[in-house]
C-alpha cells in the first residue's frame, strides 16, 4: 500500500480509504463473518483509515465499526472519519454538533475520531439550495459551523474538521477558501474531474470549478468520494443505490458518458473499477479516495488498483480527449 500526505495535518493516509456507507453497503448489509475477514484484510493490506456516518445504515455503519475493531489490535487500528448532517431550520449549530459527536462516539464506542466533518452540501444560489445545504455565511460566520467543530475539536473529541465540497462550487470555495477546516471530500471521478482539472465552456455535468486547487492553496488534504461513479462505472448492474451527485448531473448522463469510455477498454487493461480508481489517484492532489465496498472481491480490485499504478499515458490521454470534447457532447 502506498500513502499520502493529509494535507497540512501531519498525518500519512493509504491511498485506498474504506468507505463503510450506504452506496458499497458492506458494513451495513453483509453476515459478520464477512464483515469480520473485511476488516482484517483492510489491515493487512495497509488500508489505514475507514470513513463512516450516522446516516450510514441510519447507524449500523457506526455500529458495526465498534465491534468490528475489536478484530485489530490497537497498533494496527485504522484511522476513523465520520460525519454529521445538520440541519438548519432547527439552528444551534452548537448544539447540534456535540451531540451529534458524542452520538457517533457512543456508537462507536470511541473516546474520539480522527476526523470529524460536515456531510450538508454548501450552496448560495437558489438554483443549488436544498434541505440539507448551509449557506457560507452558516459555515463561517460567528456561531456558525465552522466555530462549532472547533468547539469539539477542542474539547479532545476529534483530531482534525472537514467539510464535503458538494453543492455550488462558487459557495464551496468561498468555505475551502475561508482557511477553517483541515480537510475536504471532493466529487472527483473520470466521468466527471472537473473538481480536479479544466473542463470546456457549457461543460453538461456538474462543474466543480477545480476545487481541488483551493484545498491546495490551502493545504487541505483531499478525500475524493464516488471514484466508480456510485457503481455506473464499475459495472452495468444496478443496486438500486446509484444516484448522481449535483443538480446538473443524472444517473443516466453518467451511463450514457459511460458507454462512450467503455468503446475504449479492453480486458487486458484490467476491470472498469481497477482503471477508475488508477486514474483517481493519477492526479497528485489527490490524498486518498474512498472506495464503496460490497462484497471482499471489489476490495481486492481496489487493493489491486493502487497497486497497478498510473494508467497507460494512451488511454490517460483518450480519457482527457472525452474531458475535452464533453464526451463528443453525446
Amino acid at each position: 500500500m502506498k500513502y499520502r500526505a493529509l494535507g497540512k495535518t501531519g498525518l500519512q493516509i493509504s491511498e485506498i480509504v474504506f468507505g463503510a456507507g450506504q452506496v458499497g453497503g458492506l458494513f451495513i448489509n453483509a453476515d459478520d463473518e464477512t464483515r469480520k475477514a473485511t476488516i482484517r484484510r483492510i489491515v493487512d493490506a495497509g488500508i489505514n483509515w475507514i470513513d463512516t456516518a450516522p446516516s450510514y445504515g441510519n447507524g449500523r455503519s457506526e455500529k458495526a465499526i465498534s465491534w468490528l475493531l475489536d478484530e485489530i489490535p490497537g497498533a494496527d487500528r485504522p484511522h476513523i472519519s465520520t460525519k454529521i448532517g445538520l440541519d438548519r431550520a432547527a439552528g444551534d449549530f452548537r448544539g447540534q454538533v456535540e451531540r451529534g459527536i458524542h452520538e457517533s462516539l457512543d456508537r462507536m464506542k470511541l473516546e474520539k475520531v480522527d476526523l470529524f466533518q460536515v456531510h450538508n452540501s454548501i450552496a448560495d444560489s437558489p438554483e443549488y439550495m436544498s434541505d440539507r445545504s448551509l449557506t457560507v455565511a452558516e459555515m463561517l460566520d460567528e456561531n456558525g459551523v465552522a466555530d462549532a467543530l472547533d468547539r469539539v475539536r477542542e474539547q479532545g473529541l476529534t483530531d482534525f474538521t472537514g467539510i464535503t465540497a458538494t453543492g455550488e462550487a462558487t459557495a464551496i470555495k468561498r468555505v475551502l477558501g475561508g482557511g477553517r477546516f483541515d480537510t475536504a471530500q471532493v466529487y472527483y471521478n473520470l466521468l466527471n474531474p472537473s473538481a480536479g482539472r479544466s473542463v470546456p465552456d457549457g461543460w453538461s455535468s456538474e462543474n466543480y470549478g477545480q476545487l481541488m486547487d483551493t484545498c491546495s492553496e490551502q493545504g487541505m488534504g483531499v478525500l475524493t468520494i464516488r471514484a466508480l461513479a456510485a457503481g455506473v462505472i464499475a459495472t452495468d448492474i444496478r443496486h438500486g443505490r446509484e444516484g448522481a451527485i449535483g443538480i446538473k448531473s443524472s444517473l443516466q448522463a453518467d451511463e450514457a458518458r459511460m458507454r462512450v469510455v467503455t468503446q475504449l477498454l479492453t480486458d487486458h487493461m484490467g476491470t472498469r473499477a481497477e482503471i477508475a480508481i488508477r486514474y483517481v489517484l493519477m492526479n497528485t492532489k489527490v490524498s486518498g479516495t474512498l472506495v464503496g465496498i460490497a462484497e471482499l472481491e471489489h476490495l481486492e480490485q481496489a487493493i489491486r488498483a493502487q497497486e497497478l499504478g498510473p494508467l497507460p499515458d494512451a488511454l490517460k490521454q483518450q480519457l482527457d480527449h472525452l474531458v475535452d470534447t464533453d464526451f463528443g457532447a453525446l
